[in-house]
């Protein structure tokens, strides 16, 4: 099965509901939506510039809730069912070590994405749709590559599995969050971190 991409510019507040209009006219409707989209900014709290505050509560909080909103009004509440997984992150789970560059904006963010799901669990649970996040912990990605690069040791000592995450290492947390078998879940952050946030 081939993968099917449809462009869009999600900085554009109309592009969600354009997008989600187009998968259901290609799929004939919609079960799952996954808000991964996803950036981040490094600079210390005193010295974050705005344009790049803007940048990553626009990308992380705002267009997930359009893409959210638009997948509902089209597709979920009529159905009276659906199933939203928000990717969220640790770092929306606790502050920021004063030792690692600084990361107000995204820590912001996903705190968002993550009170962002709890309260959209309450509304849309009674009319069929739950709505759940995961919180990965350190994975390497082009994103975390500076992070990584400059503390990625500190990182790996506060992880008690002693590793970063892996390919494979959220598939089965999804699956369980979007499927049946994770029916009676709504509203829960399940972090995916190899133990970091448990010490």
């Amino acid at each position: 099965m081939s993968a099917d991409f449809i462009p869009a510019s999600l900085a554009d507040p109309e592009a969600a509901d354009v997008l989600i209009k187009e998968v259901i006219a290609r799929h004939g409707g919609l079960d799952i939506l996954v808000n991964n989209a996803g950036a981040s900014w490094g600079a210390p709290a005193e010295d974050h510039p705005l344009d790049g505050w803007r940048k990553v509560i626009d990308l992380n909080v705002t267009a997930m809730f359009l893409l959210s909103q638009a997948a509902a009004r089209r597709c979920f509440l009529p159905h009276g069912k659906g199933a939203i997984l928000n990717i969220a992150s640790i770092e929306g789970l606790g502050g920021h070590h004063h030792e690692l560059p600084g990361t107000i904006a995204y820590n912001t963010a996903k705190g968002g994405v993550v009170n962002f799901t709890r309260a959209l669990a309450a509304e849309w649970g009674p009319r069929g749709i739950r709505v759940n996040a995961l919180a990965p912990g350190h994975f390497p990605s082009k994103m975390a590559k500076v992070i990584l690069d400059q503390s990625g040791a500190r990182i790996l000592d506060n992880i008690p599995l002693g590793k970063l995450g892996g390919d494979q290492d959220l598939k089965g947390a999804a699956l369980l969050l979007v499927s049946d078998a994770g029916g009676h879940i709504t509203g829960q952050i399940l972090a995916v971190d190899g133990g970091a946030t448990a010490i």
